[in-house]
């Protein structure tokens, strides 16, 4: 069968090509907007990408298009779909119906975390011998793809609250009908979808009416918003997972679920506990409370399917991380420059709050792109300052798109602020700025323009 994908590059519609190769497919897409990592990771997988969206790209026809929630009427080529009356299904709803089918689904929810959460449920489980398939919203390092299809019932999902298709305004998540599923924190997100946090308490509540009574929901503990969606009904075991500190009354005080605390401040160790019992301490390469958070959800996903807790506990100690979430590209003279995806401001004080802890007295310099559809509307801009005041520097690049004035973040945080209307600008003069052991954080959902490349290539020539 030969399917053609609208939005291929997007990082869910790229995976599902990479699955749909792996069924035997003939797999071509289109997209307008075409960058690494998924442009590299779909033409090393052969898949054909055609720029823009053309209708001349349905020549000859396909056998079904599969359309990404990014696309609407009035986009040249989904209107050539209705007029030829060709097949087409949303990205979801082909999942769900050519793969998710007799499989045991974990699926990871939430407003944050859930590509790291769905890397290391996938991750142990693969250490352990499991070989699951997975979709996932990033491109696992111990992997090196965002999706395959797997060699056991086993697959794990990032559930994303986003709307399915221009003809499914449901979540994506309702498709998944997971065994095991984990939410992991809910807040207010993507507002040219939803109008306000309860209309995305609401979607998640009718993802929770999807998981069996023979199920399990690993749900954070420590978020009220949880709590109240949970109170709306709901029919499977649950388990909580919860932060907690030495120095209030020691580890694993709770009466059930699982906890844990830091060993050390930035959480590159940490101790676990579930109902109260000691259950090892985790050393990896990663920091913060945050991901801490993410690794014990997924620690409690895998434990369901099978996994023994010590078993992984031990796997996360190799565990390499997930492109674009914290990832350091390069250190010319010195200077580290990391890449992340954030673009919440939670995300983005977790962020600068895992770097900080990491680096001790070095300077932070934080370069944000406000990018998301929710940024650009200025939904978010209340908490841009206090979420951006840890760092030592914060660079805001304004893009013409932005709805809303980026100065007055720049304003309220002061003088260590700085606005730039030019990505070539800031590389041209942020590298003078700069000195040996300096963490540069460069912040954003999209491309921003290659700025990371270009700003390690300036500065590897100083």
């Amino acid at each position: 069968m030969h399917v053609h994908i609208l939005g291929i590059c997007g990082t869910f519609m790229g995976g599902l090509a990479l699955i749909a190769r792996s069924l035997g497919h003939e797999v071509t897409g289109s997209d307008a907007n075409v960058y690494p990592p998924m442009s590299t990771q779909l033409a090393e997988q052969g898949v054909t990408l055609m720029e823009g969206y053309a209708p001349e790209h349905l020549e000859p026809a396909p056998d079904l298009v599969v359309i990404g929630n990014a696309l609407s009427r009035g986009n040249p080529l989904v209107e050539a779909i209705l007029d030829r009356n060709l097949p087409y299904v949303s990205g979801p709803q082909w999942l769900a119906e050519h793969v998710l089918q007799q499989r045991w689904v974990i699926a990871v929810a939430g407003t944050h975390g859930k590509t790291t959460t769905a890397s290391l449920a996938a991750w142990i489980l693969e250490d352990a011998g499991l070989a699951p398939g997975f979709l996932i919203g990033g491109v696992p390092d111990n992997f090196g793809v965002s999706a395959r299809l797997g060699e056991t019932p086993f697959f794990v999902i990032e559930a994303d609250e986003y709307d399915t298709a221009f003809f499914d305004k449901r979540s994506k998540f309702i498709h998944y009908r997971p065994r095991t599923a984990v939410l992991n924190n809910l807040e207010f997100d993507h507002a040219d979808i939803f109008p306000d946090l309860d209309a995305i308490k609401l979607q998640t509540h009718y993802f929770v009416r999807t998981i069996p009574s023979s199920g399990l929901i690993i749900a954070n503990g420590n978020d009220d918003d949880i709590d109240s969606v949970l109170a709306m009904g709901c029919w499977s075991e649950c388990e909580y997972f919860r932060r907690e500190d030495h120095n209030q009354g020691g580890i694993g005080q709770k009466q059930s679920g699982w906890s844990f605390a830091p060993v050390h401040d930035d959480f590159s160790r940490f101790d676990v506990a579930l109902d109260g019992a000691p259950a090892g301490t985790v050393e990896w390469s990663l920091a913060g409370a945050h991901n801490a958070s993410n690794a014990v959800a997924a620690l409690a996903a895998a434990r369901h399917a099978g996994v023994p807790m010590a078993a992984g506990i031990d796997a996360l100690s190799r565990f390499r991380g997930v492109k674009r979430r914290l990832e350091l590209r390069a250190s010319p003279a010195g200077v580290h420059v990391y890449d992340d995806f954030a673009h919440h401001p939670t995300e983005i004080h977790s962020t600068l709050g895992a770097i900080r802890a990491q680096c001790g007295e070095d300077r932070v310099i934080a370069v944000l792109e406000p990018r998301s559809n929710s940024m650009r509307m200025g939904v978010h801009r209340n908490g841009l300052a206090g979420a951006l005041d840890i760092a030592d520097r914060v660079i805001l690049y304004r893009a013409p798109e932005l709805k809303w004035d980026v100065g007055s973040i720049a304003r309220q945080i002061g003088d260590k602020a700085r606005v730039f209307d030019s990505i070539d600008n800031i590389v041209r003069e942020l590298p003078g700025e700069l000195r040996a052991g300096d963490r540069v954080v460069i912040m954003s959902n999209g491309a921003f323009g290659d700025i990371h490349a270009k700003l390690i290539d300036r500065l590897g020539a100083a």
